[in-house]
């Protein structure tokens, strides 16, 4: 039997019940907060810390990322040496914008992390940008 009001005429109630609504989208958000943080991904790098202004990025970045033990990371996938240039090259053009940030433990040899950069620039990256960390 439908649910009345008191002195109607037989009409169904036509209002919704927003309760079990409320107590959902509250435990959604729970969850949501408590596993947001757990959900960065990257490759742990020990970055050098400077006086830089944080910059503004539109889109995901492309990132190359150098670690201590010399090896690189593409996007977040381990690539050697030799394919790092190819995978760039075919990456950037693809893309409207041929930009790429470059990520470097500072405890990484310098020649690392220049062949990274001539890798880049060969591969036809316009613009370069170094990640680093805020003092």
């Amino acid at each position: 039997m439908p649910a009345v009001r008191p002195g109607s005429v037989n009409r169904p109630m036509a209002e919704i019940n927003v309760t079990p609504f409320v107590d959902v989208v509250l435990v959604l958000l729970i969850i949501f907060m408590v596993t947001a943080p757990m959900m960065q991904q990257g490759i742990d790098v020990d970055l050098p810390e400077t006086t830089t202004q944080n910059l503004r990025v539109r889109e995901e970045p492309l990132i190359i990322t150098v670690k201590k033990n010399g090896t690189y990371y593409l996007a977040n996938t381990e690539v050697t040496e030799e394919e790092l240039g190819a995978k760039l090259q075919a990456i950037l053009a693809g893309l409207d914008d041929k930009g790429v940030f470059l990520r470097a433990d500072q405890g990484a040899e310098y020649g690392f992390v220049v062949k990274a950069l001539a890798a880049a620039r060969l591969a036809g990256a316009t613009k370069l940008g170094m990640v680093t960390e805020p003092e």
